[in-house]
Parts: C-alpha cells; sequence; structure tokens
C-alpha cells in the first residue's frame, strides 16, 4: 500500500513552520497514542505519524523529503534508508504530552510510585466574630484529613508477612510494553494494574483501611489569629495538611478567614469607622459628645459650623495589630427632626426671623439670569 504524504499526515502545509509540524504532532499522538486511544487503527496510526514527524521535524530529511519524496529513505535512496531515522529521541516531546508517564522508552523518567510525595493541602473555612478579629483570638480547628493507616502503619496488610512481592511487575511497580516501528523499538511504561504501583501484593488486607493503606481522620488543634485580621485573608499551617504518601512530608492547611460584619464599626485593615447622627443644634453651635470605641467610649469635639457628612478622627482609637495602631474616624450626620413639639416650631420661627425670608433672597440663578438679560 502506497505511503500517504508526510505533510498530509500531520495535516499541514509543506510551508508549515517548526512549531506548526510540533503542534500537530502532539495533537495526533494524544489522539492516537496506543495507551490512551480506543480506535481499532490507533497503533497503525500511531506509527504512520511518528514516521512523519521525525523527517519533518528534522530540516535534513525534510530537504530530501521534498526532493526526492519517499525514495529519498528507500534502500540505496539519497537518504540512506530509512534507518537514519531509528535514533530520532521523542523523549522530550512524549513527556508535554503525557508529562512523562509514557516516557520510559523515549528517554523520559515516569515517576516511581514508590518515592516519597507531599501530601495534599486542605483548604476550610473559619469564621470569626468581629471582636475576635479585632482583638484577636485562639480558635480550636476540627478538620478531616487523609493520611497512612494508624493500624497498619500505611502498609496496607494485616501483618506484615502477608505482603509479597507483585508477580506481574516483579517489584517494580510498573510495566512496560515494546512496539515495533518503523523507527525501531518504542517502550512504553504504565503503572502496574495489579499492585497499582505499590510492587506488592497483599494476602490479607488491613480490616481498618481495607488494603489501601490509608484512612480518613479527624484532627483537632488550636490556631491563634492576630488581632486585625480581615475578612477574606488565608493562613498557611505547614504540616497540617493530608499526610505524605511512603514517608513523604505532610501538605499545608489554608484557612480561609471570614469575619462577621458589626453592626456599628466598619473595618479597614486596622483602621474602624463609624457614623454618629447629631441634632443641628449641636452641629450650628459645637458639641462635646460621647462615643463608642473598641477600647470604650470616648468624648469627641464637634466644632461649631459642622456639616453634615463631616469626618473626624480619633487617633490612636481603631485596632492595635501588628501593623500597629488604627485610628477610629467618624462621620457624623445632622439629624433633621421629622416631627417637632409646640415649643420648637416657635423657637424655629424665632430663629427663621433672624435668618430673614429665604424665600425672598436673590438666589444664584437668579443673579445668572439677570447678566444675560
Amino acid at each position: 500500500m502506497a505511503k500517504r504524504d508526510f505533510y498530509d499526515v500531520l495535516g499541514v502545509s509543506k510551508g508549515a513552520d517548526e512549531k506548526e509540524i510540533k503542534k500537530a504532532f502532539k495533537g495526533l499522538a494524544r489522539k492516537y497514542h496506543p495507551d490512551v486511544s480506543k480506535e481499532e487503527n490507533a497503533e497503525e496510526k500511531f506509527k504512520e505519524i511518528q514516521e512523519a514527524y521525525a523527517v519533518l521535524s528534522d530540516s535534513n530529511k525534510r530537504a530530501q523529503y521534498d526532493q526526492f519524496g519517499h525514495a529519498a529513505f528507500e534502500q540505496g535512496g539519497p537518504g540512506g534508508g530509512f534507518g537514519g531515522a531509528q535514533g530520532f529521541d521523542f523523549g522530550d516531546i512524549f513527556s508535554e504530552i503525557f508529562g512523562g508517564g509514557f516516557g520510559g522508552g523515549f528517554g523520559g523518567q515516569s515517576q516511581n510510585p514508590n518515592a516519597p510525595r507531599r501530601g495534599r493541602d486542605v483548604e476550610t473555612t473559619v469564621v470569626l466574630s468581629f471582636k475576635e478579629a479585632a482583638f484577636g483570638t485562639k480558635k480550636d480547628i476540627k478538620i478531616k484529613v487523609e493520611k497512612e493507616c494508624e493500624t497498619c502503619n500505611g502498609s496496607g496488610s494485616e501483618n506484615p508477612s502477608d505482603i509479597t512481592t507483585c508477580t506481574t511487575c516483579n517489584g517494580a511497580g510498573k510495566v512496560r510494553r515494546t512496539q515495533r516501528t518503523m523507527l525501531g523499538n518504542m517502550v512504553t511504561e504504565a503503572v502496574c494494574p495489579t499492585c497499582n504501583g505499590k510492587g506488592k501484593e497483599i494476602k490479607n488486607p488491613c480490616n481498618t483501611c481495607h488494603g489501601s493503606g490509608r484512612k480518613e481522620y479527624d484532627k483537632e488543634f488550636t490556631v491563634t489569629f492576630d488581632a486585625g485580621v480581615e475578612n477574606g485573608a488565608y493562613m498557611r499551617i505547614p504540616g497540617r495538611g493530608e499526610g505524605g504518601f511512603n514517608g513523604g512530608p505532610a501538605g499545608d492547611l489554608f484557612l480561609n478567614i471570614r469575619v462577621s460584619p458589626d453592626s456599628f464599626f466598619k473595618q479597614n485593615g486596622n483602621d474602624l469607622h463609624v457614623e454618629v447622627p447629631i441634632t443641628y443644634t449641636q452641629a450650628a453651635l459645637g458639641s462635646t459628645i460621647a462615643i463608642p470605641t473598641i477600647h470604650g467610649d470616648v468624648d469627641l469635639k464637634i466644632p461649631a459650623g459642622t456639616q453634615t457628612g463631616t469626618r473626624l478622627r480619633l487617633r490612636g482609637k481603631g485596632i492595635h495589630g501588628k501593623r500597629g495602631h488604627g485610628d477610629q474616624y467618624v462621620t457624623v450626620n445632622v439629624k433633621i427632626p421629622t416631627s417637632l413639639s409646640g415649643e420648637e416650631k416657635k423657637l424655629l420661627k424665632e430663629l427663621s426671623k433672624v435668618e430673614g425670608d429665604h424665600s425672598k433672597q436673590k438666589g444664584l440663578f437668579d443673579s445668572i439670569k439677570n447678566i444675560f438679560n
């Protein structure tokens, strides 16, 4: 059967550059690799795209192919036969495609399932009250984590004598498969399906973990939260995550902190913000009023003529945290009464006479209108 054109095999044009050729090969290799593809002719297609890529990715072989076609690599051809392509190393590109798991025969290295591995990180949410966040607190944290079974010490067996070497992989934890291709023998590696990469078989599994060697446990410990922790902050606690594998270190615990809002105090870092109402007489004449702070009530002087929305500062009355002492900012809003007593109405009418009849005063709009007239 006549060979297909190598450019057609990879689905690229004759003017395709190195990046386009590599991208096309990676996509097809991922699709037709015999270890992952379910198509009936996957193995044949995989050999075909390997052969095409070995030629088109090599500038010298590609130049010969462009000039002489497939004849360049036949016995006696200008390329000296296709044997010159058998030394092509697919290691790096197969590592890119499959993460190294298929790389045993191409120069890549698959991960040893029995090597020590770090445990996974764990994340949980902790809710603090506003007071706890403002002053700092200690809190008991309860989480569920997976680690080595305490009954069998991670062996997965009721008795150490019941553990034998896996007969499928001979203790290697992985199996190899050799395929003959036009490029030579291609060797792939995969985790042993019998022992799941452990290299051992267990005749009598542990009753606690059922042979897995790992179990989920409840863990409880005390965490200290510094004063001034804010809503949405993350806190990392090393070594409090899931247990490691094969003697590897434990993962970390990440706390997602949520601070319950306070009805009066609003936090911004170590600073606090509050809003308080004052009367129009306090705003006009000035006054001293008591203001609540997290450290207790303090007196705040309201200057005469204060306008609604004015913000005043109480130095050092915010949160005392690691980043220093914050301030408390007080926004005053002049409150207009919705109902007046007879005495109040009488006094306001007297005030209105003193101020004059504002309705008859010439406003800014009238002044502008007169200018244009």
